[in-house]
């Protein structure tokens, strides 16, 4: 088997390494379900890791050496794989996202994150860490904004979001900040740059009530399921649960208005709190 070389960590360090584990998989004779196997995972997170939408845990790390081996490569390079500008449970969905041709989120209580704007980001970031140095704001709004760059390409990925009737009453940093940002939702959505519905409280229940929902779909890897909570994430890959979460997010978009109303609805939300900007 050749010998791998340590990855130079300022060049895409991730993506490096699952070329690395997809030559020395094929060079010790495993198949992609053969390694899942042996792993306790499925042969698609492998497929995952290898195009570098999934990390490589130190745990996975030290059994991909026993199994390959390796001789320690890839418990020596995991961790510069795994760096990431955003918190631990989010890091390998941000990772996903930027690969991901097509996204779409159910959003119960704030503009998602490729969609807020800088005061809206900081007025969230710093609700979340009400005793945190100024700094820390900073990096964490700077960071969601470079996630944002990725709707700077005029067709990919494509983003549908559903936001519930909640993103746009809940009044987050005051009228001015809200203004801003649901006006830069109905500006993306002219644009013909975002899909955007809105679901009225009138919709009553449905199968997304429990929290936010987003769905990734790639070239040539898996569809991903992201979930989140107060603190936490978790990716979820299995067909199964990942096939009940498009569901969801189907149903929900059957209930929500269509994108012409919900438009106006956001124009319309967004006059009322210009109005109330300018009429304290």
């Amino acid at each position: 088997m050749p010998r791998p070389k340590d990855l130079d960590p300022f060049s895409s360090p991730r993506a490096l390494l699952g070329n690395e584990l997809r030559h020395l998989r094929e060079a010790a004779g495993h198949s992609q379900d053969s390694l899942g196997a042996a792993l306790f995972v499925s042969g698609s997170f492998i497929g995952q890791l290898e195009l570098g939408i999934r990390r490589i845990t130190p745990e996975m790390a030290v059994r991909l050496d026993e199994i390959l081996g390796t001789n320690g490569f890839f418990a020596r390079n995991c961790g510069a794989a795994s760096k990431s500008k955003y918190p631990d449970h989010f890091a390998e969905a941000a990772k996903a996202e930027a690969l991901a041709v097509a996204i779409k989120e159910y959003a119960p209580q704030l503009i998602p994150g490729l969609l807020q704007t800088e005061a809206y980001a900081r007025t969230v970031f710093r609700a979340y860490h009400p005793t945190a140095p100024e700094a820390l704001i900073d990096e964490l709004t700077e960071a969601r904004l470079d996630r944002a760059n990725l709707l700077d390409d005029p067709t990919k990925p494509l983003f549908w979001a559903v936001l519930d009737e909640a993103v746009l009453r809940r009044e987050v940093g005051g009228p001015g900040v809200m203004t801003e940002a649901l006006r830069q939702v109905a500006e993306l959505a002219r644009q013909h740059r975002i899909i955007v519905q809105v679901l009225p409280f009138g919709a009553g229940a449905h199968m997304a009530l429990e929290g936010s929902l987003k769905l990734m779909a790639f070239e040539d890897a898996p569809p991903l399921a992201y979930l989140q909570a107060m603190g936490t994430g978790r990716l979820e890959d299995d067909p199964t649960t990942v096939r009940q979460y498009e569901l969801a997010y189907d149903l929900v978009g059957a209930s929500a208005l269509p994108p012409v109303e919900s438009l106006a609805l956001i124009e319309s939300v967004a006059e009322d709190y210009a109005h109330e900007d300018r009429n304290p």
